[in-house]
C-alpha cells in the first residue's frame, strides 16, 4: 500500500518521495505539490495534501490531510486519510550522508477496506498498481541532473490506525477497529537507501503489516459471523421440535 498510503497508507511511499525534494532544499507549497504529483503518479489517484509545514532549522516538519483516493468501483471515498505526518529530521546528518530521519510518526491514520464478492479489495489493488509504477530497477529511474541523497530512517511509526472494513459484498457487513500500533525501524540501513527506493520499501513493510492485521480483523467477523447462523439454524430446529 509496496502498499497502502502511508498508503495508509501509500502516504509512507509519499514521505520518501517528500523527502527527495526537502533534501534539494525544496519547501511546504513546492513540498505538497509534488507529493500530489508523485502520489497521482504512483497510485493513478488524486491523492491531496492541505498543508505542509517544513523547518529545517528545528529538524522538524509536518504534512497535513493526506488523502488516497479509492479507484472508482468502490463505494468508500478514499482508501487511506492520514491526519498529521510528523518529520523528525537530525539536523547534523543534513551536511552527511546518509541523511538520517529519526523518526516519522503518522497521526490519525485511518484505512477503509472493502472487499468484493470474489475475495478482491481495494487496498489489494492500490498494492497492484503501486507495484507496477513504481521503478524495478536503478536502471529504469527518470534521470536526473542532481546526485540523489542517501537517507536512514531509524523509525516509522502508524499510531493506532483506525480500521473500517466492509465485508457487505461477502454476505457480512461493515466493521470498525483499531489496529495496534506499527512501528518500522532501521529503514535504509546504516549506509541509508536512495529516496526514490526508501519509499518502496517503507510501503511494502509497512501496507504488509497493515493487510495482515487487516485480514486477521476479516477472519474474526466472518468467523462470528457462521456462529451467529449456526445459533440460529439450532434455534429453528428447537422451535420444530417443541411446536
Amino acid at each position: 500500500m509496496k502498499v497502502i498510503s502511508s498508503i495508509i497508507v501509500v502516504i509512507l511511499l509519499l514521505c520518501g518521495g517528500a523527502l527527495w525534494f526537502i533534501a534539494g532544499g525544496s519547501l511546504n507549497e513546492y513540498v505538497k505539490t509534488q507529493i500530489e504529483t508523485v502520489g497521482h503518479q504512483v497510485t493513478e489517484q488524486n491523492v491531496t495534501v492541505s498543508q505542509v509545514d517544513i523547518q529545517l532549522a528545528k529538524g522538524a516538519g509536518s504534512i497535513y490531510g493526506l488523502n488516497l483516493p479509492n479507484p472508482s468501483q468502490y463505494n468508500y471515498p478514499n482508501a487511506f486519510t492520514l491526519g498529521e505526518i510528523t518529520l523528525d529530521i537530525n539536523i547534523e546528518s543534513l551536511i552527511e550522508e546518509p541523511i538520517v530521519l529519526d523518526a516519522i510518526v503518522i497521526q490519525k491514520p485511518e484505512a477503509f477496506v472493502e472487499f468484493t464478492k470474489e475475495g478482491n479489495a481495494n487496498i489489494k489493488e492500490l498494492i497492484d498498481t503501486i507495484g507496477k509504477n513504481l521503478p524495478k530497477s536503478q536502471a529504469e529511474e527518470a534521470p536526473s541532473t542532481k546526485a540523489e541523497p542517501k537517507i536512514a530512517i531509524k523509525k516509522v511509526i502508524l499510531a493506532g490506525t483506525a480500521l473500517s472494513m466492509d465485508l457487505s459484498a461477502l454476505g457480512n457487513k461493515e466493521h470498525q477497529a483499531t489496529l495496534p500500533d506499527i512501528t518500522l525501524t532501521n529503514i535504509g540501513g546504516e549506509q541509508g537507501l536512495p529516496a526514490s527506493q526508501l519509499g518502496s520499501v517503507i510501503i511494502k513493510e509497512a501496507l504488509s503489516e497493515i493487510w495482515r492485521h487487516t485480514k486477521k480483523v476479516q477472519k474474526e467477523k466472518l468467523k462470528d459471523k457462521a456462529k451467529e447462523k449456526i445459533k440460529e439454524k439450532a434455534k429453528e430446529k428447537l422451535s420444530e421440535l417443541f411446536n
